[in-house]
This record gives structure tokens, C-alpha cells and sequence, in this order.
């Protein structure tokens, strides 16, 4: 069992940490196990939650910690992340040093692309020590969780550590998807396996692992040296997981865990990896419930997000098999329920639903229009999606898997590509 970690002192003295703290996010990801999610954008752009963006959680996470200097690192099919960060998240004060700027991968360091995660953030050291910062919170642009940062970089000061990794408690029969990491009692880590099909499991649960969060602390000065040397390392393949926190680890470099946890019940926080279509689609869904453990109303630390001005939802028509409703259901601005039924499923911005159609536990993404007499459940349909009249999704799941994406547990993605595909356009 991973031992809590302490308060800081003071919420000033985390007010001062967090202010001289740099914080990048590693937002260059395809994420290529959403499959056709990720085709036209990148992983941290995906939308989320009925208005949000992936990247608005990490991003949020950091405004609301008091760190107000960050840098976004990107890659791959970035132009739909940019536009947004340029759209919602412009609203810094460069006069006080406040910033989200992102940074495109440039070629930094020769006619090389970022070969790793490492790697991104070395071919930017330059710019990272160009503002100082006494600490670099290195962060995961793909999670969805709520965390205060700020007694994260306390809990490294006062261990004195040289590398904190945040760490959340998992079953162990997800290790392949995970960094795991085996530590002591006072949470000084030992080793750290990437993605290990045998992993180190708890002492007292053999069912659960330690599994990083993708969120590091690092000394500045440390991250530079040990970045250097993975850099001249011709057998790296210059990981954060792989080579940069296990070399840490050989060299005796004081690298400590730190739990995610609820610091009044030591409850494990809430955090999700969404990097499969079935966990995308379980994370949407339990939204919708009547007391979801992700609260996205909590006004002491809201998730802010750029969003058009758009008119409340309408639910039009109200005759028998023509009736607009929706039952426990979460429905964004400009959407239109024209004489349909929506139960236990989630619409983004701007989705036309058609009448004499059912939607249930199905996430429908921005733009998607859904013809009259659809049928679709447990599905999940792309941004911009046109759903021609009586299509049924999610009914027959030998003809879903001919047409679109099935995934193991019964989840359809369909995606506009597809759509079009269908008519052989």
C-alpha cells in the first residue's frame, strides 16, 4: 500500500511553487487505439462530456492549480487542437508571464521528427529553460481527471525528490496498457516497468498495481542532464517510461510516488485513461448518471472550454411515436429533438435528431445529424455524421461490423468516412 502523501504547509506556500513551475503537455499523440476516433485530429482534441475537449481537463487542471505558464507540445494533425487553444485559451496575461502557447514540432535538434516523449521535450530544452522555472511538470494531454497540482510539486520539495510520478492503483490484468512502478512503503520507487506483462503487483494486493499517471516533476536543472544523456543514447528509444525514469532509478536519483488520492478519505481520485473506444464510451456515458464520480458542475474547480454561442436545446412535437424527449440524458446548446427519444445517451453541440427515431446509451459528437426512423444504441457517432432515414445502428451486430467499427464488448463507432463509404461517395 502506497503511503498518503502530506499536506503541503500552506496553501501560499503552494501558491509560490506552482507559480515558478513550468508545466508541458505532450499533446503530439495520435492515440491509436480510438481507431477511425483519431483519423482527422489528434487524441487531446477529441471531444469530450457534451462541450469539452480532452486537453480542456489537463489544461484546466493547470489554471485552476495556479500554474499559468504552459506549453503545449504537438505532432500529429494538430490544426483542430490549435484552433481551439487559439479560440478558448487565449485569455493569459502575457504582462504577468502568463502563457499557453503551442509549440509545433520543428525539427529542433537535426531532420528529426519527436522520436519519443523524451525526445519532444528535449528538442525544446531551449525554450523551457528561457523561462526559468524552478520546477517542469511534465503532463499527459489525454487523461480526464480534476487535480490540484500544487500539492503534488509540495509533496517533491519536502521529499526532497529529484523526479515525483504521479500514481494511480489499478488491477494488475491492465498492466500492458500502463507504466508500472514498484515502491516502498514511504513511496520511494524502485523500479519502473513500461507496459510489463508480468508486473510487480501491491504487497498486500496481488490484484492491483501501481500504474503512472504520464504526470512527472522534475528539477529543472536534472531534467536538462538527464535528457542530454538519453539523447546520446543511440540504443534509446527516448521515453519517459521506457529509458528517462529507469535510468533515474540506476543512478540512485531520489524518484518518489505520488498517490492520487481524495487527501480527507484517501480515496483513490477519479482519473481515466480513454485510450480504447469502449473506455471513451464508458467515460462519456457515466456522465449521464444520476451521481457520476467525474462532477463537471463543481463550481470550485470548473473545466473551462471555448464554445460557440449557440441556442438552448429544443425538444419539438408532441404526438404519439412523434414526441421529443429526453430521459436521463445529457443534451448540449443548439441541439434539436424534432419528434425523437433519447434516453440514457449524451448529444455535443448542434445534433439534429430527426422524429420516429430512438437513440439509447449512445454518445452522438457535434454536428452529427440522425434521419427519421433511426434506431441506434450503444453507439458512438462521429463529428459531422449524416444518418440517412431508418438506418438501424447497434441492432444487428454481424451488419455493423460489415458497415463500421465493432468493438469486443458491442460498441459501434460510426464515423462520417464510413457514412460516406456506404453511399460510394
Amino acid at each position: 500500500m502506497v503511503r498518503q502523501p502530506a499536506r503541503a504547509s500552506s496553501g501560499r506556500y503552494v501558491s509560490r511553487l506552482t507559480g515558478g513551475t513550468l508545466a508541458i503537455i505532450m499533446a503530439g499523440g495520435r492515440g491509436e487505439r480510438l481507431r477511425d476516433l483519431t483519423a482527422h485530429r489528434c487524441k487531446p482534441a477529441t471531444p469530450f462530456g457534451g462541450k469539452f475537449r480532452i486537453i480542456d481537463f489537463v489544461l484546466s487542471n493547470c489554471v485552476n492549480s495556479g500554474i499559468r505558464q504552459i506549453s503545449i507540445l504537438t505532432q500529429y494533425k494538430a490544426q483542430s487542437l490549435i484552433q481551439h487553444v487559439q479560440y478558448g485559451w487565449g485569455y493569459l496575461r502575457g504582462e504577468f508571464g502568463e502563457f499557453i502557447e503551442v509549440v509545433p514540432a520543428q525539427q529542433q535538434l537535426g531532420p528529426v521528427w519527436y522520436r519519443g516523449t523524451a525526445d519532444a521535450v528535449h528538442q525544446n530544452i531551449e525554450l523551457i529553460v528561457s523561462h526559468r522555472p524552478k520546477h517542469v511538470l511534465v503532463l499527459a494531454g489525454d487523461h480526464i481527471y480534476k487535480m490540484d497540482y500544487g500539492p503534488m510539486i509540495a509533496y517533491h520539495v519536502e521529499k526532497g525528490a529529484d523526479i515525483t510520478v504521479g500514481v494511480v492503483e489499478v488491477p494488475a490484468r491492465e498492466s500492458r496498457n500502463f507504466g508500472v512502478l514498484t515502491a516502498t512503503e514511504w513511496n520511494r520507487v524502485t523500479k519502473f516497468a513500461e507496459k510489463p506483462e508480468a508486473p510487480d503487483t501491491l504487497p498486500t494486493r496481488p490484484d492491483t498495481i501501481l500504474a503512472s499517471m504520464g504526470i512527472y516533476v522534475f528539477n529543472t536543472q536534472l531534467l536538462e542532464t538527464l535528457l542530454a544523456a538519453d539523447a546520446a543514447n543511440e540504443t534509446s528509444v527516448h521515453d519517459f517510461g521506457k529509458n528517462i525514469l529507469p535510468e533515474a532509478i540506476a543512478g540512485n536519483k531520489q524518484v518518489f510516488a505520488y498517490p492520487f488520492q481524495d487527501v480527507k478519505t484517501r480515496a483513490q481520485s477519479y482519473w481515466r485513461d480513454v485510450g480504447t473506444i469502449d473506455a471513451y464510451y464508458d467515460a462519456n456515458l457515466e456522465l449521464v448518471h444520476v451521481r457520476p464520480e467525474l462532477n463537471i458542475y463543481d463550481e470550485d474547480w470548473p473545466i473551462w472550454t471555448y464554445q460557440g454561442q449557440r441556442p438552448p436545446a429544443k425538444f419539438i412535437l408532441d404526438e404519439d411515436g412523434r414526441r421529443g424527449m429526453a430521459v436521463n440524458s445529457m443534451v448540449s446548446g443548439g441541439c434539436i429533438i424534432s419528434g425523437a427519444v433519447l434516453r440514457e445517451s449524451l448529444l455535443f453541440s448542434d445534433v439534429r435528431i430527426e422524429e420516429r427515431s430512438s437513440i439509447h446509451r449512445s454518445v452522438i459528437l457535434p454536428h452529427a445529424e440522425i434521419g427519421r426512423g433511426c434506431a441506434i444504441s450503444r453507439a458512438i457517432i462521429d463529428e459531422g455524421c449524416e444518418v440517412p432515414d431508418d438506418m438501424h445502428i447497434g441492432v444487428e451486430p454481424e451488419a455493423d461490423a460489415r458497415r463500421f467499427h465493432l468493438t469486443e464488448s458491442g460498441v459501434v463507432l460510426v464515423t462520417a468516412d464510413m457514412l460516406r463509404a456506404l453511399r460510394g461517395g
